[in-house]
């Protein structure tokens, strides 16, 4: 399982464990499961899926490290 950090600057939006976490990178949308390599990518305007719940993003950055994914984010409606 994945450890998954969802934050925008103000709140903490998602905390806990997933199988699959799907993010709209900047080279395309990406899939990140359980022994990934590290990676880190900006993300874009789209929706971000962490085990089939569905977050709308206007963009941010997502880390890979050991099986820990920490993604800081713009919602849609963050001004």
């Amino acid at each position: 399982m994945l450890e998954v950090l969802m934050l925008t600057p103000e709140e903490v939006l998602y905390e806990g464990k997933a199988g699959k976490v799907i993010l709209p990178g900047e080279m395309g949308v990406f899939e990140i499961l359980e022994h990934h390599k590290r990676l880190v990518s900006r993300l874009f305007t789209g929706d971000l899926s962490i085990d089939r719940v569905t977050y709308p993003i206007r963009r941010g950055v997502g880390t890979v490290t050991k099986d820990k994914v920490t993604i800081i984010v713009e919602t849609l409606s963050d001004k």
